[in-house]
């Protein structure tokens, strides 16, 4: 916690590091904990501004996030209070700030002799788990739909399979999966899916290392059948990593005539290339930054483009709820300009009669119906493909949030070129 809110390290860089060494149990509980921190945090900070009289800073500032975790394993946790309190107390040793040992025990007894988890906090945002920004921002776009949008980010997200169709049907995997006792539900919207009912090691899981399938929610399993690739074209699939929607588009139709998968960063591109190896699949890849085509494009045009944005990342919280922390509201008009400029770069490439598909795993409005509203205001050849009858000018796209269908938040709009 302490790397991820004072340092600025997402989830990612830094909870592996630190998992190095322990049991598979051991590294279930550590992200766990950190997981659910981070989906409680203004609730815990509100106890400990409750409790702590003064801040504590310097080297001592550590300890602040252990009284949280010792907070949050007596309010959240299926943890006894007698072993959460011993433990967190012992672990001041390991911070080399043991003459805190008194205070965090304290602190903790306090918490539970006052029964602050029971107590009311009576302030919307804070029982929300949100940044002031986000709970703003949120309940300006969503003001009767905050409460369902806020479980489903408190929520653990299911583990979703896209069965790879080059190899085998989802009858056939499903088979697979009750041979060994996997129960697993069905999407009628995703013909590919299985939505897993208990988490499980994937890896171990039948066909892994044979690329039989790969892990995506069923929201971003959704672009490839937007898309809807024909044989014999030639498509770029922008800002591409990890790779998820280019090898989902390959299994889709593997007559292309071309599949570029292009990204800014190389080493995340390399995360592409050990999903399309692992799959058996095969694109193009290219390092280039979206926004300076002049650098890299052959001034052959794409007959369809599939433009994943750059976003703030709002409707993946569940998966990921450090972004509510790491991310800052003045990230949000940056975001939006760049969103713009690839977009406005991409339109170049496309065919006349081509598709781009817009894509970003957010909810917020600035960086999608909003977005692509000025985008078909500013761009005369651009016309809306609808993907639901009620859409219109005013109102492009589809807006998934988080938990509907049981997948993450995602926009999309499909955009033709006259």
């Amino acid at each position: 916690m302490f790397l991820i809110l004072e340092k600025g390290q997402s989830a990612r860089q830094c909870l592996p590091e630190l998992q190095e060494g322990h049991t598979e149990q051991d590294k279930a509980w550590l992200q766990e904990m950190v997981y659910g921190m981070l989906r409680r945090l203004p609730i815990l900070q509100f106890w400990l501004r409750k409790l702590l009289d003064k801040p504590l800073k310097n080297k001592y500032k550590v300890v602040e996030h252990l009284i949280i975790l010792g907070f949050y394993q007596l309010a959240f946790s299926r943890v006894s209070a007698h072993a959460a309190v011993s433990e967190t107390v012992a672990a001041t040793r390991a911070l080399k700030a043991e003459p805190l040992k008194g205070l965090v025990n304290a602190l903790l007894r306090n918490f539970i002799r006052q029964n602050l988890a029971e107590l009311p906090v009576n302030n919307q945002q804070i029982e929300y788990g949100l940044p002031k920004w986000l709970y703003k921002r949120l309940n300006m776009a969503y003001p009767q739909e905050l409460a369902t949008i806020n479980d489903a980010m408190l929520a653990r997200p299911p583990i979703w399979l896209r069965v790879n169709q080059t190899k085998m049907d989802r009858r056939e995997y499903a088979a697979a999966l009750q041979e060994i006792d996997i129960s697993f539900s069905t999407s009628d919207e995703h013909p590919d899916a299985l939505i897993l009912e208990k988490s499980v090691d994937v890896t171990a899981l039948p066909g892994f290392d044979d690329g039989w399938f790969a892990v995506q929610d069923g929201a971003a399993q959704l672009a490839a059948y937007y898309l809807d690739p024909q044989a014999e074209e030639r498509v770029l699939d922008c800002c591409a990593a990890p790779g998820g929607k280019t090898c989902h588009v390959l299994e889709l139709q593997p007559k292309l005539s071309e599949c570029i998968a292009l990204d800014v960063d190389a080493k995340r591109l390399e995360r592409v290339q050990e999903n399309l190896q692992r799959l058996d699949l095969q694109a193009n890849l290219l390092v280039a930054d979206a926004t300076d085509i002049e650098t890299w494009w052959d001034k052959q045009l794409f007959d369809r483009i599939l433009l994943d944005a750059p976003c703030s990342a709002t409707g993946v919280i569940r998966r990921h709820p450090d972004i509510k922390w790491l991310r800052k509201n003045s990230d949000i008009q940056t975001l939006v300009d760049l969103q713009k400029q690839i977009l406005a770069s991409m339109w170049t490439m496309l065919k006349p009669g081509g598709t781009l598909l817009y894509a970003t795993c957010s909810i917020l409005p600035e960086e999608n119906q909003l977005q692509i509203t000025d985008f078909l205001e500013h761009n005369s050849d651009a016309s809306l493909l609808k993907i639901t009858q009620d859409e219109t000018k005013s109102r492009p796209g589809r807006q998934i949030l988080p938990g509907q269908g049981q997948m993450d938040g995602f926009y999309y709009a499909r955009l033709l070129k006259s």
